[in-house]
């Protein structure tokens, strides 16, 4: 099947960015069809050290990186300037997440580039914003998670916990995806360009406005694991046979047909301590032991026989290894200067128009051929 033309084919991105949530925002960007110039300091991102699991390279740098080109600049030196003013001629769209003023300290903050290069889209990610109290403090996922308030509503009774990916960095990288993408549309209408800010914070504080609407109301959310806060049953429950099972009673029509078919008590239905969500997260307790018991009575075959009977959402409880064998798991598989390395494929499926994804750089290397990913378990066609 011959390539089908990618949206961002003829758009050119510059990318002075390390870690994770500016690459992710250009790898996006690039799988589109852009053109995608990753600059790098001598020593290179420093997401290429995070740790050695895919043929001695980084899994951050294996996954956030594909289909790009790397150049290495020190944007310190006047030839480095020099180099990087000479990118930005013909660029579309720049993206940065260096510590706030460090653009502007070398000549390239918005204001100039904006007036030397009216149709560019500038795209600057930080921790806490250009300005505001904590404007210079440096940032990374974990420490937003903290700062923001999710690891507060984040693991088990006890303690606080950390999300075990890098969500903020993911979630920003992605809200600075989406946002380009909005002014690349305004761009085709106005031919002006825009200059886009986004910080971390922002985007967890956005991410936590209901646990936040429901401390400001007088509910602050609890740790409760693998619970729900404000929605019962939604838990796990362990099987005669030891197996986890999470299960989410969404709605109290979908209660009503849970205590008929799964637990075998329609009275439950009708009763006031049960009847409705609110009753039931009021009786959280009582509710998670009646549901708790009747698990106990059966194995996990039988589980998922009755749950599927009920019309229940559940869900295994599964590990990395699980994931890994997972008969919905689709990979694509990347080249990269060590070998191929597969993994999941970006979640997109574009239905008659398979998606192709370019190799891994190496330190400095620019190539501009894409080249074709192997998608398996699914193919991109749905």
């Amino acid at each position: 099947m011959k390539q089908a033309r990618l949206p961002l084919e003829g758009i050119k991105v510059v990318a002075v960015e390390q870690a994770v949530a500016a690459p992710f925002c250009s790898a996006r960007l690039a799988d589109a069809g852009a053109e995608v110039i990753k600059i790098e300091r001598p020593e290179g991102d420093f997401a290429r050290g995070y740790d050695d699991v895919c043929h001695g390279q980084s899994s951050y740098f294996v996954w956030l990186n594909r289909g790009k080109q790397s150049l290495v600049l020190d944007l310190s030196t006047p030839a480095g300037k020099e180099a990087f003013t000479a990118l930005l001629q013909d660029a579309d769209i720049l993206v940065q997440n260096l510590k706030p003023g460090a653009m502007e300290r070398m000549g390239f903050g918005p204001e100039v580039l904006r007036a030397r290069h009216p149709r560019l889209i500038f795209c600057s990610i930080s921790g806490y914003g250009e300005d505001g109290p904590l404007a210079p403090r440096k940032a990374y996922d974990l420490l937003i998670q903290a700062e923001s308030g999710l690891s507060s509503i984040t693991g088990a009774p006890e303690a606080p916990a950390r999300v075990g990916i890098s969500l903020v960095d993911i979630a920003t990288g992605a809200t600075a995806y989406s946002a380009i993408l909005e002014a690349l549309i305004a761009r085709s209408q106005s031919g002006e360009g825009v200059e886009i800010r986004i910080s971390m914070f922002d985007v967890m504080a956005d991410w936590l406005t209901v646990p936040l609407l429901h401390a400001e109301g007088g509910k602050p959310p609890k740790r409760l694991g693998l619970a729900h806060p404000s929605i019962a049953p939604y838990s796990v429950f362990t099987t005669a046979d030891g197996k986890s099972v999470l299960i989410s009673i969404q709605s109290d029509r979908e209660w009503v047909k849970f205590c008929q078919e799964f637990l075998k008590r329609p009275d439950l239905a009708r009763d006031p301590a049960f009847a409705t969500n609110v009753a039931r997260v009021s009786n959280r307790q009582e509710t998670d032991r009646l549901v708790a018991g009747v698990f106990a009575t059966m194995s996990e075959a039988e589980a998922t026989r009755r749950l599927t009977q009920a019309d229940t959402a559940f869900a295994s409880v599964n590990d990395m290894a699980a994931l890994a064998h997972h008969p919905h798991l689709r990979r694509i598989t990347v080249e990269t200067e060590a070998g191929k390395v597969a993994y999941p494929a970006p979640a997109p499926v574009f239905v008659g128009a398979p998606r192709t994804y370019g190799a891994v750089p190496a330190l400095g290397q620019r190539v501009k051929a894409r080249v074709a990913a192997t998608v398996s378990a699914d193919d991109e066609h749905g």
